[in-house]
C-alpha cells in the first residue's frame, strides 16, 4: 500500500457513557473509507492507460465500488462492524495489492507507482484497530505488510516505510481505543458510585433529623426516669448504634450485650457526636418554618425568623433574601440542625445569634454560640465513629448546593459556624440593606 494514513472523528457525546468515543470513530471510520475510495478512483482512472490490463484495473475498481455501496452502513456502529464483514473488507484490500502486478508493469511497481487499492486499505486495517484493539490491528496491518511485500518483491526502503508506518499507526489507534473503553468503564462505574453515595447521603440525613433524634430523646429519658422506661432506654440507644452504624457504611461496629455498661457507652447526641456532660438539654426548639413549593424564588428570611426566640437572636437585612425554593429549604434545615447542637452541647444558658448577609453571588448564613465550644479534632472523630450530623445534615447539604459550611471553635469561646449558599439561577435583587437585630 501506498500513501498516507489517518481517521479523525468528532461528534457530541450521546447519553449512553459507552457511545461517547467509540461513536465518532466509526463514523470518522465511514467518511474516510468513502473518502479514499474516491480518491483512489480517480487515481486508478488518471493512470488508466498506463497499465499492462486496464480492463482488469477497471474490473477491480468496479467490484470495490459495488462492495463500498453494498456495505458502507457496516462501518457506522460496532454492532454492524461484524468479524465476518471486517475479514471480507481486509480481503478486498489484500486482494487488490496481490492483483496489482497482474495488471501493472513491473517497472511501474519498481518506479513507486501505487497499489489498486492505495489508501483505501488502511480504512480495513483500522476496521479491526477500533473493533478488537490493538492486538485485531496487528494481525491485519501484518496481513497487509505482508501483502505489499509480495506485490512489490523486494525489500524497498520506501515499501519497509509504508509497512511499518502503517503497522505502528493501527496499533497505537487500537491501544487508544482499548485504554478510552477502560476508562469510560471506570468512569461509568464511578459515576454510579457517586450517584449512590449522594442517595445515601440524603436518606442519611433525613434519619438523622428523625429517627436519630428520636431515639436519642428516648434513650436519655429513659435513664432518667429509670424503671422499665430505663430498659426501653437502652433498647433505644442500642437501636440508635446500629442505625449509626448503617448509615456510616460500617465505619463502627454495634455494641456487644445488653449490659447497662453498654447503655451508658452509647449514650449519643445527634449531631456531633461529643459526650454528654449530664446538663439537661435546653428548651425545645421552635416548629421549623413550612418548606417552600415550587423552585421559584424564596425570601431566605422567612425560613430562617421562625428560629428565633428566647435564646436565639435573628439578625436579617432589610430586604429580600432570594435563593431558589430548593436550597433555600436546605439551608434552613441546615441552620435547624446547628441550632440543635447548640442546644444538646452549649448547656441551658447558651445563647444562639443567626445572622444572614446578601452577598453579591452568595448568601452567608452564620450561626455563633457563647457555650464552650467544640475540642480541636472532634468532629472528625465524631465522622469516623459514625455521628454523621454535622457531615450530613450540615456539610453534606451545603456541598449538595455547590457551597461550603465553615467552623470555628475555640475551648471556653463557643462556636461559630459559616454557612455559604451560591445564588446560582435566583434572581438578582436591588440593593440589599444592612443587616437589623
Amino acid at each position: 500500500m501506498r500513501g498516507g494514513l489517518g481517521a479523525r472523528g468528532r461528534g457530541k457525546p450521546p447519553k449512553v457513557v459507552r457511545m461517547s468515543v467509540e461513536l465518532p470513530l466509526w463514523r470518522a471510520l465511514t467518511g474516510y473509507r468513502i473518502l479514499t475510495l474516491v480518491y483512489t478512483l480517480c487515481l486508478v482512472g488518471l493512470s488508466y492507460r498506463k497499465y499492462d490490463h486496464p480492463l482488469g484495473a477497471a474490473a477491480y475498481m468496479g467490484a470495490l465500488t459495488v462492495w463500498m455501496v453494498l456495505t458502507w452502513r457496516r462501518t457506522t456502529s460496532a454492532e454492524r462492524c461484524t468479524r465476518h464483514f471486517l475479514l471480507a473488507d481486509l480481503g478486498f484490500a489484500v486482494g487488490g495489492i496481490l492483483l496489482t502486478p497482474l495488471v501493472d508493469s513491473h517497472a511501474r511497481i519498481m518506479d513507486g507507482a501505487p497499489t489498486l487499492p492505495s489508501i483505501w486499505t488502511a480504512g480495513a486495517v483500522l476496521g479491526f484497530a477500533i473493533k478488537g484493539g490493538w492486538r485485531w490491528a496487528a494481525v491485519a496491518s501484518s496481513a497487509v505488510a505482508v501483502a505489499n511485500l509480495v506485490e512489490r518483491q523486494e525489500l524497498a526502503r520506501d515499501t519497509i516505510h509504508n509497512v511499518v508506518l502503517v503497522w505502528v499507526a493501527s496499533v497505537a489507534i487500537g491501544y487508544v481505543v482499548e485504554v478510552a473503553r477502560a476508562s469510560e468503564r471506570t468512569l461509568a462505574r464511578a459515576l454510579q458510585i457517586e450517584a449512590a453515595t449522594r442517595e445515601r447521603e440524603r436518606l442519611a440525613r433525613d434519619i438523622h433529623d428523625s429517627v436519630l433524634q428520636v431515639l436519642a430523646m428516648v434513650q436519655r429519658r429513659g435513664a432518667a426516669i429509670g424503671g422499665e422506661a430505663a430498659e426501653l432506654g437502652r433498647m433505644a440507644g442500642e437501636q440508635e448504634v446500629a442505625l449509626r452504624t448503617l448509615v456510616a457504611g460500617g465505619l463502627v461496629s454495634p455494641p456487644r450485650g445488653g449490659g447497662p455498661e453498654n447503655a451508658a457507652r452509647t449514650v449519643p447526641h445527634p449531631a456531633d457526636g461529643s459526650e454528654p456532660d449530664g446538663r439537661a438539654a435546653a428548651p425545645a426548639a421552635p416548629a421549623p418554618a413550612p418548606e417552600p413549593d415550587g423552585d421559584g424564588p424564596c425570601d431566605v428570611r422567612a425560613l430562617l425568623a421562625p428560629f428565633a426566640g428566647a435564646g436565639v437572636t435573628f439578625s436579617e437585612p432589610g430586604a429580600a433574601v432570594l435563593l431558589r425554593a430548593a436550597a433555600a429549604a436546605e439551608l434552613a434545615a441546615a441552620v435547624s440542625a446547628a441550632l440543635d447542637n447548640v442546644r444538646v452541647h452549649a448547656g441551658d444558658g447558651a445563647r444562639a445569634w443567626i445572622l444572614v448577609e446578601d452577598e453579591p453571588q452568595a448568601v452567608i448564613v452564620t450561626v455563633r454560640d457563647d457555650g464552650p465550644g467544640i475540642p480541636e479534632g472532634r468532629l472528625a472523630d465524631a465522622e469516623r465513629e459514625g455521628r454523621m450530623g454535622v457531615a450530613l445534615s450540615i456539610r453534606g447539604r451545603l456541598r449538595d448546593l455547590g457551597g461550603t459550611a465553615e467552623w470555628v471553635s475555640v475551648p471556653g469561646q463557643g462556636t461559630e459556624v459559616e454557612l455559604t449558599v451560591p445564588k446560582g439561577t435566583a434572581p438578582e435583587g436591588g440593593r440589599r440593606g444592612k443587616a437589623r437585630a
